[in-house]
Order: structure tokens, then C-alpha cells, then sequence
């Protein structure tokens, strides 16, 4: 477990921060901050280096940092806490980007990387990115946009082909049209549900080629069936579905509150003023 030296503010009459520095003895003496740590005195705040504290001697040979640790900042977006909601977006009034990792009450996969923020009118602003798993397990059905597109009627070369095959050939119906091309793509992953409609989905590969000519009546999704966590498709009419990508999808993180831990892995001074999230409340 770590230790954390935490600090009192008069002006917020409250502990605002806590500190990766652990002092064995600490005072103050003619305006300025010193600990003691390993039977050395440290003076605070007068190196150039941000978040490093106690480099001794040998540290500096390899290493003129010396002990650094990232900045990071944890708080919560709490607005209409009765009302679910996605939070789809970080804005960062400040002068430099951080990285996000963001938790509600129903998930904790949304993150934003350092470098994917965009300076925008002095702001730094990003979408928040989702990390399901791909696949998705069963628990994030509900929390992933799963779409139909419906059954099909023809496989190639065979459903249950022995051995198997790495790559099937799903067809769909002309007339009337199931559309396969559209907001599928490349890298989706396929789904199938045994009899009735509303049953557990099962994964059924991922979809390496949407082929689409409706004069010469092609309309059919190619998927590699080579993941060893693949369902066999048991017949040719199975109803069909797809996910996105769990990062490419990006619809946000669900809750009712948000959590969110950035954190900034900058030396120099920066100021961060405000953080804010856009937020679209949810319709079940």
C-alpha cells in the first residue's frame, strides 16, 4: 500500500491534495518548505523539475530527474443523479492534455490517451473511448449497440465443416433487401441467435469482407471463424447481428455518475482550471 503525505489548505478549509512525497519530519523556516527523509534535509520548490522529490546522489548519475510521479487529479461528474446518462466527452481548460480513465456506476472501461486530446479554442477536448472486450461478454450486451441485420440464406462452404474453415460466406436475401452494407464494416464482430429472437447472442467470427452487387445479386458478409472462442453457426437461417469495435463504437460510458482519474505525465508547471464532460441523458 502506498503512503501519501496530504496537505491542508486554509483558503479551502479542507485537505485538497495529497502528495507522493513521504517525510520522515517536516517544517517550515523562513518562507520556505523543508522534510527530512533518510537522515537528509530537503528544501521544496526551488528545482525547475515538477513532481520529483528526494533524488539523492546516486539517483542523479543515471537518472537527473531523479523520483518522478505524474500529476493526477480524481473528481466525479454528479449533474441529475436520478437520471441515467451517457458522458460522452472530456474539456480540459487548461494548457496541456492529460489522460483520462472514467467509471460509473455501470461501467469502468472509459479512457481518453495523452495524445488523443484536440486544442480547440484554447481547451483540449476529446471522445471518450470504451474498453469492452472484443468480443463482448454477455454482461455487455446491454451496454454495446448491438444491431440486427437479419437471417440469412445461404452459408459457404458449410456451417459446420470439418475441419473448419477459416473464413464463411454468409448470404443474404435480395428481395426483400437485408442491408449489409452501411454502418457494417470491416473488423465488426458477428453475431448469431438460435431460435426465437431475444435469445443469448453467440459470437460467431469477425468480418473480414462485406461484398454488396445487387444487379448480379451479391449481398453477403465474409467472416474468419478462426478465434477459438467462435460458436459454430448450427444452420443456414440463423437471425444475425454485429458489434462495433469497443474503441471504434465510442458512444461514451453509461451511469448515473462519473468518475474520472486524469492524470498528466508533464515536468514543467501547468494549470488546469475546470474539466467538463458532455452529456446525453439516456432513453432505455
Amino acid at each position: 500500500m502506498a503512503n501519501y503525505t496530504l496537505t491542508y489548505s486554509d483558503s479551502a478549509k479542507g485537505f485538497p491534495s495529497f502528495y507522493s512525497y513521504y517525510p520522515d519530519w517536516m517544517i517550515g523556516m523562513n518562507n520556505y518548505f523543508y522534510t527530512f527523509k533518510g537522515g537528509n534535509l530537503y528544501r521544496h520548490n526551488v528545482n525547475t523539475v515538477r513532481n520529483t522529490f528526494y533524488e539523492d546522489w546516486w539517483l542523479r548519475q543515471s537518472n537527473p530527474d531523479g523520483a518522478f510521479t505524474p500529476t493526477r487529479m480524481t473528481s466525479v461528474f454528479n449533474q441529475s443523479p436520478l437520471e441515467n446518462k451517457l458522458f460522452k466527452t472530456l474539456n480540459l481548460e487548461g494548457d496541456s492534455s492529460w489522460e483520462a480513465r472514467l467509471s460509473t456506476d455501470l461501467q469502468n472501461s472509459g479512457f481518453i490517451d495523452y495524445a488523443w486530446f484536440e486544442k480547440k479554442e484554447s481547451s483540449w477536448y476529446a471522445f471518450v473511448r470504451n474498453l469492452g472486450s472484443n468480443p463482448a461478454t454477455v454482461a455487455q450486451y446491454s451496454l454495446r449497440s448491438m444491431n440486427g441485420i437479419g437471417t440469412s440464406t445461404n452459408i459457404t462452404p458449410s456451417v459446420f465443416p470439418t475441419p473448419p474453415t477459416a473464413a464463411l460466406t454468409i448470404d443474404f436475401s435480395i428481395s426483400p433487401l437485408v442491408t449489409v452494407k452501411g454502418i457494417l464494416s470491416v473488423g465488426d464482430f458477428f453475431y448469431f441467435v438460435t431460435g426465437a429472437i431475444g435469445g443469448t447472442p453467440f459470437y460467431a467470427g469477425v468480418v473480414t469482407a462485406v461484398n454488396v452487387d445487387l444487379p448480379r445479386g451479391i449481398n453477403q458478409v465474409v467472416i474468419d471463424t478462426t478465434d477459438p472462442t467462435v460458436t459454430p453457426i448450427p444452420s443456414s437461417t440463423e437471425y444475425f447481428m454485429f458489434l462495433k469495435d469497443s474503441i471504434a463504437e465510442s458512444h461514451g460510458v453509461l451511469g448515473h455518475y462519473c468518475i474520472f482519474d486524469i492524470e498528466n505525465p508533464d515536468k514543467t508547471e501547468i494549470n488546469l482550471f475546470a474539466v467538463e464532460s458532455e452529456i446525453m441523458k439516456s432513453y432505455p
